[in-house]
């Protein structure tokens, strides 16, 4: 894989950049991820088209019309170009609102740190290792940040690359407040209190409106799989009754 990318200097190109980025925000950090990234994007539509080839025209498994062939063909080689960015954005989406979740509880943890003394650096990195097993994905964006605030030059950068992994608007909310304590002094644990309170507020009406929602989703699957078990079974010994008084 390494040889194939950087023979084709994909590593340099100017997808690089925002497939790291894309990556980060995944969560998948790992020294050769943009290698299989950019391996996969290659090999993907080959692979994919091989396979509906040769379930085509050599080992037909799926009744395929000979009209539809070509289409399916083309829809798979289709389907291996597009896989990669499909299944980066779906786990960015699901880590997204894994982070949205963790996110009160982080600064309820975050609120009591900084009341009992302890400095920003520290604060983060506590939080990071507390939330280890409950919140895994925000632990692990805490404690990079927590790093990056000690070994950077410019703090406020390591606040913009936390904004820039998560890409949360609620999380930049919170972003935003750390850099005005650090640049103004201001108080930090109050403001960090009322953007928990808020945050639980929205998570709570969320879960009201898919409450809200369960009614009228529910109003299809009762008209199609419960009411016509119930007309049978109401209606069923009457219209029985009825046939065998007609036949005899």
């Amino acid at each position: 894989m390494h040889r194939i990318v950087q023979q084709l200097n994909l590593l340099r190109s100017r997808e690089a950049a925002v497939a790291q980025l894309m990556l980060a925000r995944a969560g998948l950090r790992a020294r050769d991820a943009m290698v299989v990234y950019f391996f996969c994007r290659i090999s993907l539509p080959f692979a994919f088209g091989l396979a509906a080839a040769l379930d085509l025209y050599v080992v037909p498994i799926l009744p395929i019309r000979p009209s539809a062939q070509l289409p399916v063909l083309a829809g798979a080689i289709i389907a291996g170009l597009f896989a990669p960015s499909l299944y980066l954005k779906n786990k960015i989406s699901r880590r997204r609102d894994r982070l949205q979740k963790a996110l009160p509880d982080g600064l309820d943890l975050l609120v009591i740190c900084v009341e009992a003394g302890l400095t920003l650096d520290a604060a983060l990195g506590r939080v990071g290792r507390e939330l280890g097993r409950s919140w895994p994905e925000l632990a692990e964006e805490l404690g990079l940040t927590a790093v990056e605030l000690a070994f950077l030059p410019d703090r406020r950068q390591a606040l913009r690359n936390l904004g820039l992994r998560t890409d949360l608007a609620a999380l930049r909310g919170v972003i935003n407040t750390l850099q005005q304590a650090e640049k103004f002094g201001t108080p930090l644990a109050n403001s960090l209190r009322v953007l928990s309170t808020e945050f639980r507020d929205t998570r709570m009406l969320k879960a009201e409106e898919k409450a809200a929602r369960l009614p009228a989703l529910l109003t299809v699957p009762m008209m199609v799989f419960v009411l016509p078990v119930l007309f049978i079974v109401l209606l069923g010994p009457a219209a029985l009754n009825a046939y065998s008084t007609l036949v005899h």
